[in-house]
């Protein structure tokens, strides 16, 4: 016979606040701070709908890249990058990442500061945590947010961030901030949303710490020759970046060692003569297009794990180049 056991109904928000706001008792934070952020947290019904529906979209790298990059954002990252020249060589002394990297970054997150998200940062990771398919992350991330808050690094009213959490003009979690962000006017704060500088370093300094190379660009998209064996591409799929860096450490090769493939510059001259490693990205596996990425292109897939987010980082930071 078997027993039924009545199955436990889920807490409301409210009484999922509470247990949140328990936690924050416990863990020490300023009575005024709970009080200010607890009283204003609600449930977005609107945050879970996007969770929940993200669009699986047929997409190609050559339907993404004209998107993504479109003529407007190539003339936008050009002026910007030629209106801070004075600032991005600053960060760029500091931190020794290239400005037109930061620049297509800050482009591609959010639109160079314009889309930033008019989401409470603290309502939105704890609609996210109640809604439970990645609570302990979602969880995570709002004492995180509490941190910065107490931190005294942004007001409550303007820690606004996409319906995900990701916060300002470089859209980093909360988790990333305390990692990464820096005050580089050293005024006290850490202001990403606001203070340009700050957003340049932040974003310069997440790809420094992560390994990169101001000595090198992040890639090329190169010629393969017929009959080319896919084996010594990195394959697609791979289930978690650990999985994927040893897929990397596998498959990369000199460029000469590539050159002796017969892997060739996209316009068929030969790989240029340089002491210099890659890997074989295939964004589109067999058949779409083929690219030598270099360390940095590592690093940038730290940041995002999407061939098609990176590559179009790499693409925009040419263009961005070339329009010097």
């Amino acid at each position: 016979m078997l027993l039924a056991f009545p199955l436990l109904a889920k807490p409301s928000f409210t009484e999922y606040a509470e247990g949140l706001r328990q936690e924050a008792v416990e863990r020490g934070y300023d009575a005024d701070l709970i009080e200010q952020v607890f009283s204003s947290l609600q449930f977005h019904e609107r945050v879970v709908t996007a969770d929940r529906n993200q669009p699986e979209r047929v997409e190609t790298l050559d339907t993404y890249l004209p998107k993504r990059v479109s003529e407007t954002r190539i003339r936008m990252a050009r002026e910007r990058y030629q209106r801070y020249q004075e600032q991005l060589k600053e960060v760029e002394a500091r931190y020794g990442v290239q400005g037109r990297f930061i620049v297509a970054l800050w482009g591609l997150e959010s639109s160079f500061g314009r889309f930033m998200g008019n989401h409470s940062v603290p309502s939105s990771l704890a609609t996210l945590a109640y809604e439970g398919r990645r609570e302990a992350f979602f969880r995570s991330e709002f004492f995180h947010a509490m941190d910065i808050l107490a931190a005294g690094h942004i007001e409550l009213d303007e820690m606004k961030g996409s319906w995900a959490g990701a916060m300002g003009q470089s859209q980093f979690m909360p988790s990333s901030f305390l990692s990464y962000a820096q005050d580089f006017d050293g005024d006290g704060r850490k202001d990403i949303w606001g203070n340009q500088m700050d957003v340049f370093a932040s974003i310069a300094n997440y790809l420094k710490r992560l390994g990169w190379d101001n000595s090198q660009t992040w890639g090329r998209e190169v010629k393969l020759p017929e009959n080319f064996s896919m084996d010594y591409a990195i394959p697609r799929g791979t289930p978690n970046r650990a999985a994927w860096l040893r897929e990397w450490a596998r498959t990369e090769r000199t460029l000469a060692e590539w050159q002796a493939l017969g892997v060739r510059r996209l316009d068929g001259r030969d790989l240029p003569e340089r002491e210099i490693k890659a890997a074989l990205i295939l964004p589109d596996n067999e058949g779409g297009r083929a690219y030598l990425a270099y360390d940095n292109y590592k690093t940038l897939m730290h940041w995002n794990r999407s061939y098609y987010f990176v590559t179009s980082v790499g693409y925009l930071a040419d263009l961005i180049a070339a329009g010097e």
